[in-house]
């Protein structure tokens, strides 16, 4: 089993590796202007981002502790293959977004689960991003009968971005997780998750995408009580963009394949394996909205479900 995490590890760093290669970018004249911190989350956060001619420039990891910090954010253009940079459920982001997104999920395990959450990206310059989970609903079945629903984990994830060009994005995130569940429902657990993301399109509407992270679960009750372990997850997805982005109710369409790895890595018990594979979509209906769909079916036993249905709707502001 530790091998197959070896191997999902050095795949990983194979693709950031090629993520890093200096690629092709447009020759963008003029600079962002300096705002400070304040100026920029503000005009991060509520100006027109969306402008055109775009704000958006390139940025470099060489200069990551001296550009973009005080500079608004502003959306990214297509990558170099033509691609809009979306996010997909299940799949790693690779890349900043001013939007809010609720999530729904069903999981078929004998007993049945089902999650409902909303996450908002917010940017608040070049360089920075704050994404918020907000767990509004998860219910799992009780061994006497019928569910227990509650609140779960609230969690704070601190971005930042590493570089970015048209065909390469590359951020790294500590996501922070607060005990605000409980422990009936499998919550009440404080972790930090530290993780890299790189989003990538070279050709045509091809993107691929990935990460890996560590999370760490700390505190007493979620150790002892619920029996949350430290975990390694790896994830590459890979999917293609088939329409034009005013094609609504199909604008955007993309098609696409998630696999993720997820290896306990702690010694309270057995070093357990999972693999799953998620194909999935996601489509402009007008208006900034989206709708995103989802099957995530684990490949590796023990299985921790047979199938879990994913849905999600969105909005770009």
């Amino acid at each position: 089993m530790r091998q197959s995490a070896g191997a999902w590890i050095t795949f990983t760093l194979s693709a950031v590796l090629a993520a890093a290669v200096p690629c092709r970018a447009k020759d963008y004249s003029g600079e962002p202007e300096h705002l400070g911190l304040l100026g920029a989350a503000e005009e991060s956060i509520f100006g027109d981002v969306y402008a055109e001619p775009t704000k958006w420039r390139s940025l470099s990891l060489t200069t990551f502790f001296s550009e973009g910090w005080d500079q608004a954010w502003a959306s990214p253009v297509a990558g170099g293959g033509g691609a809009p940079r979306q996010g997909w459920l299940n799949a790693a982001d690779g890349v900043f977004y001013r939007l809010a997104i609720g999530t729904f999920s069903w999981a078929h395990d004998g007993g049945d689960t089902y999650d409902g959450a909303l996450r908002v990206y917010t940017p608040l310059s070049r360089r920075f991003e704050l994404r918020s989970d907000l767990p509004l609903i998860h219910s799992t079945p009780q061994a006497g009968g019928g569910h227990h629903t509650a609140f779960g984990d609230l969690s704070l994830s601190p971005t930042f971005m590493l570089s970015e060009s048209e065909d390469v994005s590359q951020l790294a995130y500590v996501q922070m997780t607060a005990p605000t569940g409980d422990v009936e429902s499998g919550g009440d657990i404080a972790s930090v998750t530290p993780g890299y993301e790189f989003w990538t399109n070279w050709w045509r509407g091809l993107v691929v995408r990935g990460g890996a992270n560590l999370t760490v679960p700390y505190n007493h009750t979620g150790v002892r009580e619920t029996g949350a372990r430290t975990s390694f997850l790896g994830d590459l997805a890979a999917g293609y963009y088939f329409t034009p982005h005013d094609l609504t109710p199909i604008g955007d369409l993309v098609w696409y394949v998630a696999t993720n790895l997820t290896q306990l890595t702690d010694n309270r018990g057995p070093s357990t394996t999972t693999v799953s594979f998620t194909p999935g979509m996601r489509t402009h209906l007008g208006a900034n909205w989206y709708l995103l769909a989802g099957v995530e079916v684990p490949a590796t036993n023990p299985k921790p479900f047979d199938y879990k249905l994913l849905t999600g709707i969105m909005k770009v502001y």
